[in-house]
């Protein structure tokens, strides 16, 4: 192997690496960044999020003592915690879900589904 041979390969490498460890893109993974949504303050964060069908959402509950749970009226689903430890829920078709909280119906989010 000549020094410029490996040094192109080395290069390529770290290139990959670097657009992977800073959150790029990889292209020909299939693997999807975790999606989690902090129920603290009466308040879900981020209050939108969009994800692609068969990714999973997870609900971190995050207020000590305040009962909260995460509610898709559409959908016929709850939570089956209220106010600690977390929830996850995978989209398995496309669409945009709203959902709620039972005993703060304020708090609102949506997710959005794509292909």
């Amino acid at each position: 192997m000549s020094v410029r041979t490996g040094l192109t390969t080395l290069i390529a490498v770290a290139a990959v690496f670097t657009l992977t460890s800073c959150g790029g893109e990889s292209r020909g993974s299939t693997e999807q960044a975790p999606v989690e949504i902090s129920v603290k303050n009466l308040a879900y964060s981020p209050n939108s999020v969009t994800v692609h069908t068969g990714q999973t959402v997870t609900w971190i509950f995050e207020d000590q003592g305040m009962p909260h749970d995460v509610v898709f009226a559409e959908l016929g689903i709850k939570s089956d915690l209220q106010g600690s430890g977390t929830y996850s829920q995978t989209f398995d078709k496309a669409g945009t879900f709203t959902y709620t909280c039972t005993p703060h119906p304020n708090m609102t989010g949506t997710i959005i589904v794509e292909e």
